[in-house]
């Protein structure tokens, strides 16, 4: 069980796989790496997979502070001590943040995936009409858990009872509580990477979902835009797009880090 440490901070991953390309996958607000069951198996095929523990979740400590280039240095952190030299990074929400402030402030990364990410700034449409206090749950309320998926699940997920349990399940064993989801959530409302994206010459793609009603696909349209090598593709679907249409994400990212192999 492999555990990094940033300043004292110590943070679990896990790595597993094989292949020329390493791809790290980082969950968005509040969530633990289960978020990533849906990609996972689509990404392996020829390829090292890492999927840390943000701080606040899962096994990593929770050192009450969330900051998105705190979270950009445990990343690093990972990356060290797992010892990669260069790493495809595959964020969703948060943890797509957390990629850019990377790709700003650090040399590891190879591209970015960005799934319902948002550069934040003062154009940013993100958490409208309160859904950030929806998406707050106690581990230990598993009837307030599902209710907390509401705002990023569609019908098709919500609808199917025994994938609801087993998220609900996934959610009380890895899930940041309550105090550390706000934190997550907070530096997420905290993040302005806008005036900042033309330094981001990675490769990136933005996939995002047309109903998503936590960042707005207006947010995703504008951070494509902002960023020189980035290319921008909406799916049908809500904020788990990528859980609901998840052939179509998954040959999304599969052809496009398959590219990335003829540039490397």
């Amino acid at each position: 069980m492999p555990y990094a440490d940033n300043g004292g901070v110590s943070l679990y991953y896990e790595a597993d796989g094989d292949g020329d390309q390493t791809v790290v996958l980082l969950a968005d607000a509040g969530y633990g790496a289960w978020q990533w069951s849906w990609q996972y198996p689509g990404l392996a095929g020829g390829r090292e997979i890492v999927v840390p523990n943000a701080r606040g979740t899962g096994r990593s400590d929770d050192p009450g502070e969330y900051s998105v280039a705190a979270m950009a240095a445990d990343l690093d952190a990972v990356l060290a001590d797992h010892g990669a030299r260069k790493a495809h990074l595959v964020g969703a929400g948060l943890g797509g943040m957390v990629a850019l402030q990377y790709a700003l402030e650090y040399s590891r990364g190879r591209s970015l995936s960005l799934l319902g990410t948002s550069a934040g700034g003062p154009r940013t449409e993100m958490f409208p009409d309160g859904v950030r206090d929806r998406l707050l749950a106690d581990a230990d309320d598993p009837a307030a858990l599902r209710r907390s998926l509401d705002p990023v699940a569609g019908e098709e997920l919500l609808d199917t009872d025994e994938l609801v349990e087993d998220v609900v399940a996934w959610r009380r064993e890895e899930d940041a509580d309550r105090d550390a989801a706000r934190g997550h959530l907070d530096a997420m409302a905290a993040f302005d990477a806008s005036d900042r994206l033309y330094e981001i010459t990675l490769p990136a793609l933005v996939l995002h979902g047309e109903g998503d009603r936590v960042v707005p696909i207006e947010d995703g349209r504008r951070l494509a835009d902002g960023l020189p090598n980035g290319e921008f593709r909406g799916f049908p679907g809500e904020r788990f797009f990528f859980v609901e249409r998840s052939k179509a994400v998954n040959d999304a990212l599969v052809g496009f880090l398959d590219e990335r192999r003829e540039d490397e």
